[in-house]
């Protein structure tokens, strides 16, 4: 079972805003969650394009891009604070124990749009052994990128249909499996911003939805009858 990590294993929302609204607090600016997950979907995304960078480059210019938009100068230790933040942004509460009860019956994979060393640090929150870890940094592109899911799909040792990727991001995860013809399972909790939190609005159809891992995690659980 693959997983994309942020906003799916980890609260990246709640991570964005607690990092970025004390920074638009400090020069005067106040903006809804909404607005403020708007604005890095937004940015994020282009920045993301090649050639590529490294995710904390990425939320650099994430950061120099909402200074910007809202017209404020941003200082070198808020950037470079934002730009490290993944390390504080928190587990959902039903990660660890839902990828503890899965990893029963399944090796568990992450695929993630993220440098090596941030989900070092994301890993230690969400506490089981990876099978293995495919970073952004490694494949040098970010999903949705094809690339992605080829390095995926080459290092796991399984035949496609026997592997179940699961993720909160229609647009980075969901749809790309779907033209892979990868089984799809959608963790759609609960957003500001519904059906895409801060990743931009896509359409495409998962083959299960589930609203959190605890509920994912149940489901295995009675399949097989443990």
């Amino acid at each position: 079972m693959s997983f994309d990590c942020y906003g799916t294993l980890i609260d990246w929302e709640t991570g964005i805003i607690n990092a970025l609204r004390p920074i638009l607090v400090n020069h005067g600016i106040e903006r809804s969650d909404e607005e403020i997950l708007t604005v890095f979907s937004d940015v994020e995304t282009v920045i993301q394009q090649p050639p590529y960078k490294r995710y904390r480059d990425v939320l650099a210019g994430v950061a120099d891009e909402f200074a910007a938009r809202w017209d404020f100068e941003l200082t070198d230790d808020e950037r470079a604070s934002f730009a490290t933040s993944v390390v504080d942004w928190p587990a959902f509460p039903d990660s660890p124990a839902g990828l503890a009860e899965l990893a029963k019956h399944y090796d568990l994979i992450i695929l993630s749009n993220v440098d090596d060393d941030l989900f070092a640090a994301s890993a230690r929150k969400l506490g089981v052994e990876f099978a293995d870890i495919i970073t952004a940094e490694q494949v040098g592109s970010y999903k949705p990128d094809p690339r992605n899911f080829e390095t995926l799909l080459t290092r796991i040792d399984v035949p496609k249909e026997a592997l179940l990727h699961t993720a909160q991001s229609l647009y980075h995860d969901v749809a790309p499996a779907n033209r892979f013809k990868l089984t799809s399972i959608w963790v759609n909790r609960r957003s500001v911003r519904p059906d895409a939190g801060a990743a931009p609005h896509q359409e495409a159809q998962p083959d299960l939805e589930v609203p959190d891992l605890a509920t994912l995690a149940e489901y295995v659980r009675e399949a097989f009858g443990a």
